[in-house]
This record gives C-alpha cells, sequence and structure tokens, in this order.
C-alpha cells in the first residue's frame, strides 16, 4: 500500500479515534521528510499543499515529485490541496490525479459555496477523489489564503445541511482554532465538534494544528478530528534547520550536508506529530 484516496485514510482514524497528520509540504525536501518518517513509524500520512505552492511549482510537478516518493514505501499516504478558493486551480489539480482538494469558500454567501462545492464534489467524483468543506473562515491568514478573524458562525443546523447535502466527505468545523502560532491559548468549541459529529457521522478535519497542546489534540481526535493539519511548525521546522547548520558550519558549502540535516529535523518534528496523533503504527 502506498498511494490511497483520502477516505482510506480518514476512514479507519475516523472509526478507531486517532487522527492522521496533514504537513503542508513546500519542496522535495519537506515532501521527503514527512513520507520517510511516515514510513518509520508505520503511520499514515497525508501530504497537502497550499495554493501558493502549487503556482509556484505547478500542479503536474507537485504530483510527479509525490508519486515518485510516495510509491517507495509502504505505508499509505495521499495527496491533497488545501485552502482552495479558486475552482479552476483545484480542477487543474483533479485533472492530474491529486486524491483530493478542500474547497474553500468560506468567503462566499452560504448559497454560493453551497453551489459551488456540490459542483466540485460532482467534478471530484468523476476521477474518484474526494472534496474536505468549509462553511465558515478559520482565523489567520495562511500562505495568502484567510482572514485575521474567524468567520462569523451559522446556526449549527447550517453547517449539518451543509455537510449532508453538498456531499463532501469530510469537513473544517468552525471551532476556535487559528492558523499560524497562537498569541494566546485558544477558547475550542468541543461541544460544536461533537455535535456535528453526532448528527453527520461525517469524519471531521482540525486547523491550526500548530501550538495546539497534547490534551486539545487528544480530546478532539477523541471526537472526530480524524485528519490534522499541520503547517505553521512545519515551516518553522524547515527554516530553523537550515538556520542551525549554517550558524554550526558557516565555512562548510555541501549542500546535500546541508539538506540531509534540514530533512532529519523534519523527519523528527513528524514522528513527535504522529505519536501525539496516536497514529504510528496504523499502517
Amino acid at each position: 500500500m502506498s498511494i490511497v484516496s483520502l477516505p482510506e485514510i480518514m476512514g479507519p482514524a475516523f472509526e478507531q479515534r486517532y487522527g492522521v497528520a496533514a504537513f503542508n509540504a513546500v519542496d522535495d525536501i519537506t515532501m521527503e521528510g514527512v513520507i520517510r518518517a511516515a514510513e518509520l513509524s508505520r503511520s499514515p500520512l497525508i501530504i497537502q499543499i497550499s495554493v501558493k505552492t502549487v503556482k509556484f511549482w505547478g500542479a503536474e510537478v507537485i504530483k510527479d515529485t509525490f508519486t515518485n516518493m510516495a510509491k517507495r514505501v509502504a505505508v499509505p499516504v495521499t495527496l491533497h490541496l488545501d485552502h482552495c478558493p479558486d475552482p479552476e486551480v483545484a480542477k487543474t489539480c483533479l485533472e492530474v490525479g491529486w486524491n483530493s482538494v478542500l474547497f474553500d469558500g468560506s468567503g462566499l454567501s452560504y448559497d454560493e459555496n453551497f453551489q459551488k462545492t456540490l459542483e466540485m464534489v460532482k467534478l471530484a467524483q468523476q476521477s474518484g477523489a474526494s472534496v474536505e468543506g468549509e462553511l465558515v473562515t478559520v482565523g489567520g491568514v495562511e500562505d495568502g489564503v484567510g482572514s485575521e478573524e474567524e468567520g462569523e458562525l451559522l446556526p449549527i443546523e447550517k453547517e449539518i445541511e451543509f455537510i449532508q447535502e453538498t456531499g463532501i466527505y469530510c469537513y473544517a468545523p468552525p471551532i476556535g482554532t487559528a492558523h499560524g502560532f497562537y498569541k494566546a491559548a485558544p477558547s475550542i468549541r468541543y461541544d460544536r465538534m461533537e455535535e456535528l459529529v453526532t448528527a453527520t457521522q461525517m469524519p471531521m478535519v482540525l486547523h491550526g494544528g500548530s501550538g495546539l497542546t497534547n490534551d486539545v489534540f487528544k480530546r478532539l481526535i477523541a471526537l472526530g478530528a480524524a485528519k490534522v493539519n499541520i503547517s505553521t511548525d512545519l515551516k518553522k521546522t524547515y527554516a530553523d534547520g537550515f538556520r542551525t547548520y549554517l550558524e554550526a558550519y558557516p565555512t562548510k558549502y555541501d549542500p546535500l550536508k546541508l539538506i540531509t540535516a534540514v530533512r532529519d529535523d523534519v523527519v523528527k518534528m513528524a514522528q513527535m506529530y504522529f505519536k501525539i496523533f496516536g497514529s504510528e503504527g496504523k499502517a
């Protein structure tokens, strides 16, 4: 088992109540690092990519890189497009074989978001792909997408309607988390997560994972957060890895040793999350 669909990874996680880390890779170093970590930890893995990164490298280049790396390992891995408000970008990714997309229509009216999400689900189904949905903007800007403030909450009945009638596979609920580093401990709406899962029996996605405590992770995963997004911490580990190595060896000019050191830092970071989320040994 190597490249699989999003439901093949999230389904068992939701049923058994462990979380699967979804890391926002930015290049081949970060992608290889988290894939290598998943193999070492025997953990399923979600590689997700921002729209900004897609525009930098190209959807097909990313898909080819992912395929070449993922096929080398025996653990289940899937490729996901994160926070995409542009249907054309999502369509391009689906056309070249990505496994799933988050169509982020949270900046639209309810009706427009509903309709565009419905259309994206139909498009994804043509290639056997899945769609993650989002109705309320998660606070914090990530790779140029989002808003510093969380969107206005809707009646939970509207969320349930959106989940049940659009045909999405998983949902990003507004529970008080945010992208980026937290300036203060967030106030988590555990009751909202629990009510949504009870009403829909749908796997949930935890956005804004970087900086949450282990207790918060474990409580939300137990409630049904089967996919846990980690972006900021991966970027910090990546940048700090370069900085630390170059400060330690300022006169050495061996790119492969530098890359190896940075990749190894990414591996250690990813393995830490696999253990916290309970996915270690589940592949």
